[in-house]
């Protein structure tokens, strides 16, 4: 599995002329990395003297971005997955008419899963966003930079997620589901950014 690679052999393997790990599987690494960064300064505020009246918010916010990041641990593979399903698709038989169908219905739902994977961490990646600002701002200030790195790194997971949705919504037929996820990605989109500023704005680090 990829995310039991080290981090050499991933980045080895993603340089590669192999088409696995791909921007897919790099965008929920980000993610994941976010995750572990919000979690990083929550276990920095945990336990302090100074730091008490926000004990119980930020051993929440440790286990939310905990559970997070495994999960994007996983989405990692599952975005590789999706990928190897939509080639398999493809390599179907189509020699008779009920082959054909049957190939095309399995390529419209590889492409479907192919971006639903991906929405699932740019979704996920959002909500990080507002876990690091709150561990930043409530939490230990000498680990502010990493929260704000961790704010970055979620940025551009959801951002490249969402890149990866609209690819396999092209390739999609169902107008229906398109169009549903077409409006929640350029809303996922939208919020990302107006975060990213409001964020930056609000914590200062140099005078």
């Amino acid at each position: 599995m990829l995310k039991n690679l080290t981090i050499i052999e991933f980045l080895e393997q993603t340089a590669s002329a192999e088409p696995l790990p791909g921007g897919g599987c790099t965008a929920a690494l980000n993610a994941a990395l976010a995750a572990s960064l919000t979690e990083m300064v929550a276990n920095l505020t945990i336990g302090r003297k100074e730091f008490q009246a926000v004990e119980d918010e930020m051993q929440k916010i440790a286990q939310t971005a905990a559970d997070l990041r495994k999960k994007l641990q996983n989405d990692i593979d599952n975005d590789a997955q999706a990928y190897q399903e939509v080639l398999a698709a493809f390599k179907l038989p189509k020699k008779t008419g009920e082959e054909k169908k049957q190939r095309s219905r399995t390529i419209q739902q590889a492409f479907k899963t192919a971006a639903t994977v991906p929405l699932s961490v740019a979704r996920d990646a959002l909500k990080i966003m507002d876990l690091a600002f709150r561990a930043i701002t409530a939490g230990n200030q000498n680990a502010v930079t990493d929260g704000l790195v961790g704010v970055l790194a979620a940025r551009t997971a959801a951002l490249a997620a969402a890149y990866n949705v609209k690819i396999n919504l092209s390739a999609i037929k169902d107008t229906v589901f398109v169009a549903e996820l077409t409006r929640e990605i350029k809303k996922l989109e939208r919020h990302v950014l107006e975060k990213e500023k409001g964020i930056l704005a609000a914590v200062k680090i140099c005078k």
